[in-house]
């Protein structure tokens, strides 16, 4: 242990406001061991579940490296550690990677590729939009496995050794591929790789250099050097259970896996509407300079390091009530952590309260450079679900840690999360000094749509229900509801409608349906295998998915295959003229689509300054006038922007915008030619005109007594010739 004179370190006497907003983390995917996604690692965690087992049998033969005091040249004292299944399967077409290249590539690159898409799809971000965008990319890695067999064999290399294996690519291939043009990096800092990146990433947004952020790490053990160096250093525990913070903690774990986070900044993520599922409040970074050794752990420069962190963070130490540590479970690092973190979290806070603490490394290993985006994820997790996950294999207290002294209490058991503003730190250390610690506090709780106990204008109007974001009804009372899915084969289609027949029922039962169908439909890519599900209740589409996999035909199921290759087809708008009117059109969509009903009632406020009476009330009247010229026009023109605006809304944008008569006007308000004053003194002087035409069937010429007519008509034909 360092007893390095901490005389010299940073004091802050005071907290000061965070000198940055929040970073908001919109999206995650992760590969760890016993948890292929973000909802299979929380049940992991809830459960307390340990995932190591024993190497499996296509990594290293286990017993011919295996002895028990690791003393013989390249053997190792473990039989254990945390592995991913299937880590050599990889579909390249996917990536537009063909086989031959795919051969070359570190699986850690496959895997980032993969997680990547993922994290993206969580985020609701279409990668395509992305493209040409200040997105970055900051990747935490630092194993090669893969890498050094052909880099030793020259019959082995070719034109795709060296990108497929070298670490910066990485990061680099994820740009590349989905064409982002910001900050692209991989970051090596050993153990705390991935926690540096994320912050980095932080700080990318922070001076916007980056619009939109993925970061996080990956690790992957392929060969049996690694852990034989670690059993060469006494590092390893030999029941391959990490103990941290426990009397018979003995060393750590190796694991492997991926995670990425998506970040914006908070702002802008509360401007796109996006799924905020936590915020980083601030973080920091430092090394141990001299220390004991040059792999040694330094308690001063933790210290040093939380402080800076909740100063940059604008919180007290005190605040916390949380912190996820690095944990290793090792003789040495435990109690230099544990010493560090009790002295600062003492500051500020309640007499006779603890600060929980626990380590992800005991469910699933250390991750090593995945290790730091691992401890975020659970965070993340842990204040979604607002419980406090256990942290396993702790029995009796490290001799060397005095909790009795310290506010610091290990979480053994589920326990809800205390306190109204939840906060939580996340520490890693690098072997090498490098450290990181973020801040990470719970999502702002989003707006209602619609306030439930007052009805909105319309409502009173049409006398419905009170009606919140997507009507605000059950699942049983809303409309049909539309659910695409897609695939780049008719096999992964399939896959991907068990997984969605599956997460209907589970993990997504809690959600509402009209937010998955939206989020599938507008914040999905769109491949060239396609189903659409068309249904009213979770019921109805669990039911079409599975006759969909039963190979059954349903009124309610569409399945096909878009044009992969040639030119994209074209879609226009085309806004109709007066005639096709009738007594109650669109009273469904008023009553059931919000989009529909703001964009009219956006029409009906801009018209009844013009004209002095409602659009809403004409269309909702039990004896309506919809048939005069002169309420009919302004009410197509109203219903179709409206409608217009819906399309939108599910993602359905035209190329093309064309019209006719009353619908002309519609489509250059659409087009962005006319603003919706213009467009409505437009629509209101020419429906009075033209109520004023008589003759049977054909026009008759009259008199443009109407100054303010002929003015706002000119303007719109000058508008349309430019």
């Amino acid at each position: 242990m360092s007893m390095k004179d901490n005389s010299q370190q940073p004091t802050h006497a005071s907290v000061t406001a965070a000198a940055s907003e929040p970073i908001a983390i919109i999206g995650m995917a992760c590969r760890y061991p016993g948890a292929e996604n973000p909802s299979a690692f929380w049940r992991l965690l809830r459960g307390g579940v340990d995932a190591v087992r024993e190497t499996p049998a296509d990594r290293w033969d286990v017993d011919a490296f295996y002895d028990e005091d690791a003393q013989a040249p390249g053997k190792m004292n473990t039989r254990w550690g945390g592995f991913l299944e299937q880590v050599d399967q990889f579909d390249p077409h996917f990536f537009k990677i063909s086989p031959r290249e795919a051969v070359h590539l570190d699986p850690q690159q496959r895997l980032l590729l993969e997680v990547s898409w993922e994290a993206l799809e969580d985020a609701g971000q279409v990668p395509a939009n992305l493209g040409g965008t200040q997105t970055g990319v900051f990747v935490g890695i630092m194993g090669n496995d893969y890498g050094d067999t052909p880099m030793t064999e020259p019959d082995l290399v070719n034109f795709y050794t060296f990108p497929g294996v070298a670490r910066c690519i990485a990061a680099n291939r994820l740009s590349y591929f989905f064409d982002f043009r910001g900050p692209s990096m991989a970051i090596d800092s050993a153990c705390s790789s991935s926690l540096v990146a994320i912050l980095l990433a932080c700080r990318s947004l922070w001076n916007r250099e980056s619009t939109l952020a993925l970061a996080g790490g990956v690790n992957l053990m392929l060969s049996p050097e690694g852990t034989v160096w670690y059993a060469k250093a006494g590092l390893l525990a030999r029941d391959g259970r990490c103990k941290t913070f426990d009397a018979r903690a003995d060393g750590l774990v190796r694991g492997e896996g991926c995670g990425i986070v998506v970040l914006k900044r908070l702002s802008d993520a509360l401007a796109d509407g996006d799924n905020i599922q936590a915020v980083i409040r601030g973080g920091a970074t430092n090394q141990d300079g001299r220390s004991n050794g040059l792999t040694a752990p330094n308690r001063w420069a933790q210290e040093a390091l939380i402080r800076e962190a909740c100063r940059e963070a604008g919180v007290s130490p005190g605040e916390l009530q949380y912190v996820e540590a690095h944990g290793t479970g090792t003789a040495l690092g435990d109690p230099i952590e544990a010493l560090a973190l009790g002295a600062v979290l003492a500051e500020g806070r309640a007499e006779g309260s603890a600060c929980a603490v626990g380590s992800v490394k005991t469910n699933i290993g250390h991750l090593e450079a995945a290790a730091g985006v691992a401890g975020l994820m659970k965070v993340v997790l842990m204040l979604k679900h607002r419980e406090l996950a256990p942290s396993l294999h702790y029995e009796q207290p490290n001799p060397h840690i005095p909790f009795d002294q310290l506010p610091l209490q290990v979480q053994q058991a589920l326990a809800p999360w205390p306190g109204a503003e939840r906060l939580a730190g996340v520490n890693s250390f690098g072997f090498g000094g490098t450290n990181a610690h973020l801040i990470v506090g719970e999502a702002p709780a989003p707006a209602r749509a619609v306030d439930e106990a007052e009805p909105s204008a319309d409502e009173e109007l049409t006398g419905a229900e009170p009606q919140t974001e997507r009507a605000g009804l059950t699942d049983a009372e809303q409309a049909s509801l539309l659910l695409p899915l897609s695939a780049r084969t008719a096999e992964a289609l399939r896959a991907q409608a068990q997984a969605l027949r599956q997460f209907l029922s589970a993990d997504g039962a809690s959600l509402r349906l009209s937010d998955i169908c939206y989020t599938a439909g507008v914040r999905r890519t769109h491949h060239e295998h396609r189903l659409a599900l068309v249904g009213q209740t979770r019921e109805d589409l669990v039911g079409h998915l599975s006759s969909f996999l039963e190979g059954a035909t349903h009124p309610a199921i569409a399945a096909g295959r878009s044009k992969a290759h040639g030119r994209r087809a074209r879609l226009a708008f085309i806004f109709g003229g007066q005639g096709p009117q009738w007594w109650g059109m669109g009273r469904q969509l008023l009553r059931d689509e919000k989009v529909f009903r703001e964009s009219l009632e956006m029409c009906d406020e801009a018209f009844g300054r013009e004209a002095g009476w409602s659009l809403l009330a004409e269309l909702t009247a039990e004896e309506s006038r919809v048939a005069e010229t002169e309420v009919a026009q302004p009410c197509l023109f109203a219903l179709q922007v409206g409608l217009a605006a819906l399309w939108r809304s599910w993602g359905v944008e035209p190329d093309a915008l064309v019209g006719h008569s009353v619908g002309e006007v519609a489509a250059a308000h659409v087009a962005g030619v006319l603003s919706l004053t213009d467009a409505v003194r437009v629509i209101f002087h020419r429906s009075r005109l033209m109520q004023r035409v008589t003759g049977a069937g054909k026009m008759a010429a009259v008199e443009l007594d109407h100054a303010e007519a002929v003015r706002h008509l000119a303007d719109y034909e000058g508008r349309l010739a430019v």
